[in-house]
């Protein structure tokens, strides 16, 4: 049975949509076979990949909102067993037509243990909100991967995350978890970025990965092209440090460690 990552943070630009792009092509040419989920309506992950989100029929709206089957929606990626269920704008009305809708909270669950396909992985790219599309997220998820962006805030943000999933855990899923926090854009050269990264593995211990991405350009010039990192710029500062995360995400999953504890501190 597939591991489902909700990867999730309510501020926007923390890296989270580069995270999942990149940790998804990572994991599948090491031969894993991923799912990626697209439900932030700005669509992002689903245009990281190359798709033309204006040529596709059926987006993550049809399944959330409409109970369309999730294979009905998985288009394949250019890389090998990498597969996407694409978003769409209309997904920016479907928070407001997920309220009166029988199990809300659950729509996504249900679609995702539906699938037949046997993936590694599923990975859920969430809008930058706490809103009922990201609890669909929390509520389908076995655990929440929190990228955490090293600037100013960045602590004010988490910490109002945490209390979500404590919510989300006491109320709809006893038994998600912390997957991890991987600190996004650190810049070596600042101070800002040393110490925003010490508070966070302060407040977090072990469940903050080694690995920290740093702010690259290439990194950001990657989505224009349709690319993630690997494929666009694989002898990059940003691709060595995604290959580098990947590795240690897969080995934190095969170790199967306890991670409810450090989620217990957390709060």
């Amino acid at each position: 049975m597939a591991l489902t990552v909700a990867c999730a943070n309510q501020k926007g630009g923390v890296g989270k949509t580069t995270t999942v792009v990149n940790l998804a092509t990572s994991l599948a040419l090491s031969g894993q076979r991923i799912l990626v989920v697209d439900l932030d309506p700005q669509g992002n992950a689903t245009s990281g990949f190359g798709i033309d989100r204006a040529a596709l029929e059926r987006t993550t709206y049809d399944a959330m909102v409409d109970g369309v089957a999730l294979s009905e929606v998985i288009v394949p990626t250019r890389i090998p067993g990498l597969d996407i269920a694409p978003s769409s704008i209309a997904l920016a009305g479907g928070e407001l037509e997920l309220v009166p809708l029988e199990m809300r909270e659950r729509r996504l669950s249900r679609a995702i243990k539906d699938l037949e396909t046997p993936y590694d992985v599923v990975l859920i790219d969430c809008p930058p909100s706490l809103g009922l599309l990201t609890v669909n997220a929390l509520t389908a998820a076995d655990s929440v991967l929190i990228p955490v962006q090293c600037e100013y805030y960045a602590l004010e943000g988490l910490s109002q995350l945490i209390g979500t999933v404590h919510l989300v855990r006491d109320h709809l899923n006893p038994a998600l978890e912390l997957e991890g926090a991987l600190l996004t854009m650190a810049d070596a050269r600042t101070n800002l970025s040393s110490d925003v990264a010490n508070e966070v593995r302060r407040a977090l211990g072990d469940a903050v990965y080694d690995t920290v991405i740093p702010r690259s350009v290439r990194l950001s010039e990657a989505p224009s092209h349709g690319l993630p990192i690997a494929l666009y710029s694989r002898d990059s500062k940003g691709a060595e440090a995604y290959g580098q995360f990947a590795s240690e995400f897969a080995a934190r999953i095969a170790s199967r460690r306890p991670r409810t504890a450090a989620m217990a501190g957390a709060g």
